[in-house]
């Protein structure tokens, strides 16, 4: 289904579940006006075409002791395809890896790495990133304070 198929029940059902995804479907089908069955059904087709693709708590980082988030930006060895799958592969199976992207620019890829201290960081970036035989450059930027995390994606384009 392309995003020209979703209707406004799907973009409200959507952005609600961004909001709150514990809402119980009958407090779902009233925020999106619709009968429980209709939107039952509708979220197991969203859930099904790959719109939703997953539902998850948010913790607080400092109360769960992982105070310290780096941004890591790698610069990959060698440029081509089988490298390149082998990192991102790589950084997938490093638990302190939160989020990865491949980007554009100086770095390769921009690698966002949660732990309690720096202490611990020292060990994931010698241990684990700085073993990688495919990584060229590392360069870590220590947040200083998170202003905002894990918000909703903005939806707006698709109610057009």
């Amino acid at each position: 289904m392309s995003q020209s198929a979703l209707d406004r029940f799907d973009h409200a059902i959507l952005a609600a579940l961004q909001r709150d995804g514990r809402l119980s479907n009958v407090e779902l089908a009233e925020v999106v006006g619709l009968s429980p069955s209709p939107c039952l059904r509708r979220v197991k087709r969203l859930e099904a075409e790959g719109y939703l693709t997953g539902y998850r708590g948010l913790l607080d980082r400092d109360k769960v002791g992982l105070g310290m988030t780096v941004f890591v930006e790698i610069k990959a060895e060698r440029h081509f395809i089988e490298a390149s799958k082998a990192l991102q592969e790589a950084l997938a199976a490093i638990p302190e890896v939160v989020a990865a992207h491949m980007v554009s620019g100086e770095a390769d890829f921009l690698v966002e790495v949660v732990v309690p201290d720096l202490k611990a960081y020292e060990r994931v970036l010698n241990e684990r990133l700085l073993s990688l035989n495919m990584v060229k450059d590392i360069r870590s930027n220590f947040a200083i304070r998170i202003i905002k995390t894990a918000a909703p994606l903005p939806l707006d384009h698709l109610a057009g």
